[in-house]
């Protein structure tokens, strides 16, 4: 990125500032405030340089620092310091932190090649976290969550719940490696139960295996319920196969003859289906270790939310962590760091919503050909001076791929 890009995205973002005041994260002046900036990107002669231990102790005073130096990046702190602006942790004296989920495409398995592709599975699966896990099982709400588009490929989740405010790192990889199913143990998930039934010499006990959480009129919860639903399923679709195809598919769950034509059986009765879904419920008295692994397994590969990416500290864990500020611009982007509602993540889209600059002509030179789509509309870029939209050319120029042509 060359000076005059520099100085245009900063004169942008600056102006930008000076429009749109940034709202200030709960317990501001607690936190522990760092910023980079254009001048300090990476080269052969040095890394990239972040500012930090910064703290502000009004909007005005935030705000005012935003127009001024115009920060390609602008993080805040998970955590609650005694004194935030203190050079080492240790003096910071930390006093908790927020709970914080950072789901980007690239921790998802088989990301779309197209940036709008992977926006949209990164939106599904947030929404999943979101709904399944964070409110159905963990129990937090809505009102203590801030949702946040990230302004590049994924989003963050904000729990502020005071319950969890100061769990430690420990703590914290516990709740990752739930939402994960890291440690999940069938030997415990399925138990061997018992069921009278009527026979010809009169009432009789017979094994059956029942899934830990169902039972007493209760529906299942968390993991237990999935893999139920997932079983459940599972056989239905092996159900539908004729015979030969059914046992066949049946025997690589390691089942013998005898146990594959028992399932089959039941993958066959919605009475028998409906059992394991809603009761969790398997009424045959056969050994089923190996199936039940491999149905855990599956369970657990369709429906864990990879949240801890591709770092041994996931942002999860880390108590001391810089976050992206709501309400801020990414520098590798141009796009708005944009704050939701969980009725608003339903409509929200990227690629109009997260576009805060204008369609005004700016004039480029273009290094780096490429597709880009921005407000429903994909622009086919060569290489070369030309005009494009102020917007689309913003995004070129942060993703440097385009250097300012006055």
């Amino acid at each position: 990125m060359n000076d005059q890009t520099r100085l245009f995205l900063k004169k942008r973002f600056r102006e930008y500032y000076a429009e749109h005041p940034v709202p200030m994260p709960p317990g501001f002046m607690q936190r522990e405030w760092g910023f980079l900036f254009y001048e300090d990107m990476p080269d052969k002669s040095r890394p990239m340089q972040m500012h930090r231990h910064k703290s502000f102790n009004s909007a005005a005073e935030l705000n005012d620092y935003l127009k001024s130096m115009a920060p390609q990046h602008a993080y805040h702190s998970a955590a609650y310091y005694q004194y935030p602006q203190a050079p080492t942790m240790l003096e910071k004296k930390w006093l908790g932190a927020d709970l914080i989920f950072d789901l980007d495409a690239d921790h998802l398995p088989n990301p779309p090649k197209s940036y709008a592709g992977m926006l949209e599975m990164v939106k599904v699966e947030i929404v999943r976290l979101i709904d399944e896990f964070l409110i159905d099982d963990l129990g937090f709400s809505e009102k203590d969550m801030d949702i946040v588009f990230s302004g590049g490929r994924g989003y963050h989740v904000h729990i502020r719940d005071e319950r969890v405010r100061t769990l430690k790192s420990p703590e914290r990889r516990e709740i990752v490696d739930y939402i994960l199913g890291t440690g999940l143990n069938s030997d415990r998930i399925f138990i061997k139960a018992t069921k009278v039934v009527e026979g010809f010499k009169g009432q009789k006990t017979t094994g059956v295996w029942q899934i830990d959480g169902f039972g007493d009129g209760q529906p299942g919860y968390g993991w237990n319920r999935r893999v139920a639903g997932y079983i459940s399923d599972k056989l239905a679709d092996i159900g539908r196969l004729e015979d030969k195809a059914a046992k066949k598919e049946l025997k690589k769950y390691e089942l013998d003859t005898g146990q594959a034509g028992a399932l089959l059986e039941i993958s066959r009765s919605t009475t028998e289906l409906d059992k394991i879904r809603k009761q969790g419920r398997l009424e045959i008295k056969s050994n089923l270790k190996g199936f039940f692994k491999n149905m855990l397994d599956g369970t657990i590969d369709q429906f864990k939310v990879d949240v801890a990416g591709k770092t041994d500290e996931p942002v999860t864990a880390d108590i001391k962590r810089l976050i992206r500020l709501p309400g801020s611009i990414h520098g590798g982007s141009s796009f708005g760091v944009i704050p939701l509602t969980r009725k608003q993540l339903e409509t929200f889209n990227p690629l109009e919503d997260a576009i805060i600059f204008t369609e005004s002509p700016v004039r480029v030179l273009v290094t780096k050909p490429q597709e880009v789509e921005i407000r429903g509309k994909i622009w086919r870029v060569s290489e070369g001076v030309g005009r494009l939209p102020e917007n689309v050319a913003m995004y070129l120029m942060c993703r440097g791929s385009a250097e300012y042509e006055p």
